[in-house]
């Protein structure tokens, strides 16, 4: 039997797993670090805690708003709080009903307790269609039209 993938067969995937800043680091310092590892959402730390989450909308929402400035205001007083998380066992077909049902786009992983990362919903459907692009390839492996030539040809022409 195949094995279906799940959230830390994705996670496995990422490098690195996950990336922190503490409640009273700066959104600049925030922002610094999601450009430097190329992210969308930064988690929040707390005495190895996850606490919350923010967002490149996050900051979007907020850049227009009076007196915002990322320089001096810290990432505790924009975070989400609400964190949505799964088990690391979870299938990927599970993971893909849990965004679009919820209508999130980042999901805390944990096994044991123990947060291992997050994954975004572009983690997930790039995992789902790299799957899909394998299985079809199997498939085509196995029922090749050559397979389908050669079944129905040998019983016509050989009178069985």
């Amino acid at each position: 039997m195949r094995h279906l993938l799940t959230a830390i067969d994705i996670l496995d995937l990422k490098s690195p797993r996950r990336i922190t800043v503490p409640p009273e680091a700066t959104l600049r310092a925030a922002i610094e670090k999601m450009v430097e590892h190329n992210v969308g959402a930064m988690l929040v730390e707390e005495g190895g805690e996850m606490v919350g989450i923010w967002t490149e909308r996050d900051h979007l929402k907020n850049f227009l708003v009076p007196g915002y400035d990322p320089e001096t205001m810290r990432i505790r007083d924009f975070m989400k709080t609400e964190l949505h998380i799964t088990p690391a066992e979870t299938p990927i077909i599970k993971l893909q009903e849990l965004f679009l049902g919820l209508f999130i786009r980042h999901i805390l992983i944990y096994r044991d307790g123990k947060y291992l990362g997050m994954l975004s919903i572009g983690d997930v459907m790039r995992a789902a269609l790299l799957q899909k692009d394998r299985e079809i390839k199997e498939l085509h492996e196995i029922a090749s039209w050559e397979y389908y030539e050669n079944w129905g040809w040998h019983r016509k022409h050989h009178g069985k």
